[in-house]
């Protein structure tokens, strides 16, 4: 008996210590990203370390050879001029690249020539450079160094190590962005015996971006030299130190000043620790991507996956110091509003997929990407419509704030001010500017008065529709009912003879000649696309949509004509419209939410398999792994939700439309430590459609989920099968 007791007390130890391992045991979800997939072709991504939504985007620089090089890097060079510690990622067009730390050797060219500013670049090769979330490396050939590179939220750190004989030096250069921009005012000033401070002005996308930085290194400078100026401004310098080996570097930025920029490094680095760096930001990276967890055989599949979620967080980035402190539109020094404020709101590309994304993911910080937008409305008398570096930029149309607040509001965050934020949106609507003087006067802005007037008009609808669903919300009838009126404005463009979205004249007749591929960038009807691809995009009144093609059946075959056209493009068509499948242009957002019409009349099968076709033909794991520009996230966005099977066609009214999920399990953890989890039984390649499904235990035969029901937690079981189910969805029309 005695024996028997103490057995069971052993194999009850031997039970508790390998639960306790197993607890112990973190998945490293870094392991499944990789940096560079999107970096090739047009994807534009970022390619360096930071943390999520951190300010620091530190990484490599090469010359810019074009628009391709709107993120600073390209996949297809070889040629490194240095580190800058801000970049953008998957934009269109090019901006930062701040603040350039390039570590020489002796043969550095000491005298600049404006022809060959760059002398100092070095060849790379891609089998000596990693990159993993938080953290980068390179072997600089030509002068016999590697560096390695990770940040903190708002400090790049850097660890150089000479190999070669002879002192160490490193360059700071100010004059360079990423080509894009033009130096306006820098200044670079030793401050003691190991560190240096500065700022660099410019103007380009960003009009008036005001950058600072503090620096400090591990070893004492023996050298600290300017070898460009002009008579007001320092541009290039070289410091030096005794002897070769490993030099620390780390440098804090600021949108503030200088002494905000120290205090940033004080706050997050106050050590010389690399590795510590590095392991923090590991852990910050998995704290977020392990909120989704998938299974699937397929270790491409999940390599995409984890790198898109991954790319979903390189914006917005926060843009305020440590103490809260940040610089506003009106270009003032504005102090902490007891939030954290961001900036680099691409919202004409995220507010499709990526801001839903973040009400599920990201709850901490959405009520601060209001916040951030509700002060910029205050400082600008507008909501942002592009915002990058405190500078309001005006870039693509529509005033997209505007669904993202009603999407969040509508899914219950309150942790802003809902009455600023129904007048920011009533004012940004009613302005006149960008064509909405036309709208108020006669519904329509006509073709003969400015360009992308049809675009324009149809994002204007979507985001007039959200007001309305918020004024609803909040009892608000009167904006509720003038801006449901609005939101049918969209009904101007369609010609129903020919049943396409087409400019309007000003007399009321159509503009002519017409023809539903012409799409002339930025300077006719449409904003990066054509008639084939706009004349869908009505995702808040979709049922309208439908009356207005003649019913489901006459809808359908024209959706259907939008994939087996001809790809043809005419001359001078935009270079965002990639990824086509027909006319259907995956590689930029007006058309993301369109593989998912389907689902609306009725055949939700056909969503099914066009959404899987571009989950795995259209997102690789490979360099060139993204068929168009990334877009801060909406790219990605897209890939994240189609692959777990669901989309938000309409982004502001809690909805997600079923596709096909291609993992066969995928857990999202959900507020409150819940995790909802969607299950594909019998999921394959070939068993792409939606057989039946459970919620929860119970039958459901939706074509959709609701927000409401995912932040509950459960689970969502799916039987999977080779042949369409054509009765998915008959339940909800």
């Amino acid at each position: 008996m005695k024996q028997s007791i103490q057995f069971s007390i052993l194999l009850f130890l031997l039970f508790a210590f390998s639960c306790t391992n197993e607890k112990q045991t973190v998945t490293d979800y870094t392991q499944f990203v990789d940096p560079l997939i999107g970096s090739d072709f047009h994807g534009h991504v970022f390619v360096g370390a930071n943390v999520p939504f951190g300010a620091v985007q530190l990484g490599p620089n090469n010359p810019t050879q074009g628009w391709d090089w709107c993120s600073g890097y390209h996949y297809s060079d070889s040629l490194l001029i240095g580190f800058a510690h801000k970049h953008l990622s998957g934009t269109g067009i090019g901006d930062l690249g701040d603040i350039l730390f390039m570590p020489v050797g002796n043969d550095y060219i000491t005298s600049i020539n404006e022809k060959e500013p760059f002398d100092w670049k070095s060849k790379y090769r891609h089998e000596k450079e990693s990159v993993k979330p938080g953290y980068y490396s390179v072997h600089i050939e030509r002068y016999n160094i590697d560096a390695e590179l990770t940040t903190s939220e708002r400090v790049g750190f850097h660890q150089y190590n000479f190999k070669d004989e002879g002192d160490s030096k490193v360059l700071i250069d100010l004059k360079y962005g990423t080509g894009w921009d033009n130096h306006s005012k820098s200044s670079i000033q030793k401050v003691d015996d190991k560190s240096i401070q500065g700022f660099r002005f410019s103007t380009g996308w960003a009009k008036d971006q005001q950058l600072f930085f503090h620096t400090e290194f591990s070893k004492e400078i023996k050298d600290f030299k300017i070898i460009n100026h002009t008579e007001t401004d320092e541009l290039t310098a070289i410091v030096e130190f005794e002897g070769n080996g490993v030099l620390m570097v780390k440098t804090a930025i600021s949108p503030v000043g200088t002494e905000g920029a120290k205090n940033n490094l004080t706050a997050e680095i106050d050590h010389w620790d690399f590795n510590a760096v590095y392991q923090s930001a590991q852990e910050k990276w998995n704290k977020e991507l392990g909120k989704i967890k998938i299974e699937t055989p397929n270790r491409a599949h999940k390599t995409t996956f984890y790198t898109s979620l991954y790319h979903t967080m390189m914006a917005p980035s926060l843009f305020n110091d440590a103490n809260g402190d940040y610089r506003g539109t009106d270009r003032q020094i504005k102090q902490n509003p007891g939030f954290n404020t961001y900036t680099v709101f691409s919202l004409w590309d995220t507010y499709r997929a990526a801001h839903p994304l973040y009400t599920l993911l990201q709850p901490e910080r959405v009520n601060d990407f209001i916040n951030s937008m509700l002060e910029i409305y205050k400082q600008q008398g507008k909501l942002p419509i592009w915002h990058l570096q405190g500078n309001e930029t005006n870039t693509m149309v529509g005033y997209h704030a505007i669904p993202v607040i009603a999407d969040a509001y509508l899914k219950g965050f309150t942790g802003f001010d809902a009455a600023l934020a129904l007048e920011a949106m009533k004012v940004s609507a009613l302005l006149d500017e960008e064509g909405q003087d036309f709208i108020k006067e006669r519904g329509y802005i006509p073709a003969d008065s400015q360009v992308e007037s049809v675009a324009k008009a149809l994002e204007y609808a979507i985001d007039d529709w959200c007001i309305a669903a918020m004024a609803q919300a909040m009892g608000k009838t009167e904006d509720y009912e003038l801006f449901s009126k609005r939101a049918k404005f969209y009904e101007y463009y369609f010609d129903k003879e020919i049943k396409f979205m087409r400019g309007k004249m000003a007399d009321g007749s159509w503009r002519t000649p017409f023809n539903p591929i012409a799409s002339q960038h930025r300077n006719d009807d449409f904003c990066e696309g054509n008639s084939w691809q706009y004349t869908w995009l009505v995702p808040h009144d979709i049922e309208g949509l439908i009356g207005l093609h003649g019913g489901e059946k006459a809808f359908v075959s024209k959706l259907d004509s939008l994939f087996t056209i001809s790809s043809a493009q005419v001359e001078g068509a935009s270079s965002d419209i990639t990824g086509l499948i027909g006319q259907y242009a995956h590689g930029n957002e007006p058309g993301h939410h369109i593989t998912y019409l389907y689902a609306y009349a009725g055949q939700q099968w056909k969503t099914a398999e066009k959404v899987r076709k571009i989950c795995t033909t259209m997102y690789t794991d490979q360099p060139d792994g993204l068929c168009g520009n990334e877009d801060c996230g909406q790219m990605s966005a897209w890939y994240v939700f189609s692959s777990m099977g669901m989309y938000p066609v309409n982004p502001a009214n809690g909805v997600y439309t079923f596709g096909s999920p291609l993992f066969n399990e995928v857990e999202i953890a959900v507020p409150g430590g819940e995790s909802f989890k969607i299950i594909a039984e019998n999921n394959s390649k070939e068993n792409l459609y939606i057989q039946s499904m459970e919620l929860n235990g119970q039958a459901y035969s939706k074509s959709f989920i609701t927000h409401k029901d995912i932040i509950k937690g459960g689970m969502l079981m799916l039987k999977m099968g080779n042949k369409p189910n054509r009765e998915l969805g008959s339940s909800n029309r």
